[in-house]
This record gives C-alpha cells, sequence and structure tokens, in this order.
C-alpha cells in the first residue's frame, strides 16, 4: 500500500542550515527515488498553526518510506534540518484503490 511522508516546516532559524540541509536531502533521495506530490508551493492554513511549507513524498509502501527516513544519507542530512527549523513530520499509509 502506497505511504506518504508528509513534512510541514512550522519556523526556519537557521537559512544557512537549511540550504545544508537541502544539498544533502536531494542526494538522500538517490536510490529511494519518492515522488514529490507537493514541494513548498503556495498554500492557505485552513485550520490549526501556522507554517511555512510543506512537503509531500509518495512511496511504493510504509517499509519504503522508513527506509528513505532511516537512511545513512538522510540521517546526515536531517541533522541540519533539526539544527535549521521546526518541522512536524510524519508516514502515513494511503488507501487501497478499488
Amino acid at each position: 500500500m502506497t505511504a506518504y511522508v508528509v513534512m510541514i516546516k512550522e519556523h526556519t532559524h537557521d537559512t544557512d542550515e537549511m540550504e545544508r540541509y537541502s544539498e544533502k536531502a536531494k542526494a538522500a533521495r538517490e536510490g529511494h527515488d519518492p515522488e514529490p506530490l507537493a514541494f513548498y508551493g503556495d498554500f492557505k492554513v485552513l485550520e490549526g498553526s501556522a507554517m511555512e511549507g510543506a512537503v509531500i513524498l509518495r512511496f511504493p509502501d510504509m517499509a519504503a518510506a522508513r527506509a528513505w527516513y532511516q537512511s545513512p544519507a538522510y540521517h546526515e542530512a536531517r541533522q541540519h534540518r533539526f539544527q535549521g527549523a521546526d518541522y512536524r513530520v510524519f508516514i502515513v499509509d494511503g488507501i487501497e484503490e478499488a
């Protein structure tokens, strides 16, 4: 079943760290091939906390999403994200197609 990684950027603290994150995160996608469905495009918060942007990545299944998130390359990248901004990140199963 398809799985989605949703990353919600709430507040940026350090743009230099976020630039490093961006470079390393792009390289960390190699071999995992997530499909970006949304990538910091225009948005409108309808309910809940304010945010600066969001990313939605589609993976073939939950195992593939976890493999990318737990990969050594993404582990290295996300250390810069932790220093650069506050995020909410989660993985969610999609629904089975009829």
